[in-house]
């Protein structure tokens, strides 16, 4: 799988789509579909998030690489399939803001990793709280580009521990990378930089719950 490794992060960062599918039907050829994803897939979209993060590879080129994964996956690994994770129940959403691409990019990384994650798009507080409880949502990822939004979290946190909802928050976006402290002001329980962290964080959780 190593060997395979550095041409499908090529394949991925050049957008050619064909060129990974090929790639990816290869390694499946030497192990099991959730296996390369596990191995191949996951890892090399962390490697090109850590590459945008150093100024390496371009947004588009993470956005478009992700989608390009998710489509693949979801091609090759239904939502009914044997190694998709569904329990705990997951979600993400936009809270209050309308700037969607960070929250789509982290989407298509955890759908990418065989992650099943509900996707509620742009949510005001109440009707949030309200989705997550009948939902019964565990762990809740929500994505922020302006502070006064940032700030909204806090009053998700005490609506849902005022009605006795057992949930783990993990928060990203501008805010949180301009001010380090910020996510523990506002009552999340872990800060996500980039979408390969927002994997680690859910896989983690996800570990301390089984």
């Amino acid at each position: 799988m190593h060997e395979l490794s550095s041409e499908f992060r090529d394949a991925l960062a050049a957008l050619d789509r064909l060129r990974v599918e090929t790639i990816f039907q290869k390694a499946t050829l030497l192990k099991p579909a959730i296996q390369v994803v596990e191995e191949l897939i996951v890892p090399v979209m962390a490697q090109l998030g850590d590459e945008w993060c150093s100024g390496q590879v371009a947004l588009s080129q993470i956005y478009m690489g992700s989608r390009i994964c998710e489509e693949l996956v979801e091609r090759t690994l239904p939502s009914l399939a044997p190694g998709r994770k569904t329990r705990p129940r997951q979600a993400i959403a936009v809270l209050s803001d309308y700037h969607m691409l960070g929250k789509r990019i982290v989407l298509s990384t955890l759908r990418t990793s065989g992650l099943d994650v509900l996707d509620y798009g742009r949510m005001e507080v109440d009707e949030l709280v309200e989705r997550v409880r009948a939902d019964d949502v565990k762990i809740l990822l929500i994505s922020t580009l302006m502070l006064p939004a940032a700030l909204k979290v806090k009053t998700v946190r005490k609506k849902l521990d005022a009605a006795g909802s057992r949930i783990r928050i993990a928060v990203g976006g501008a805010p949180f990378l301009f001010d380090r402290q910020l996510w523990q002001e506002v009552g999340a329980d872990a800060m996500g930089r980039n979408a390969s962290e927002a994997v680690a964080i859910v896989r983690r959780w996800r570990e301390e719950e089984s």
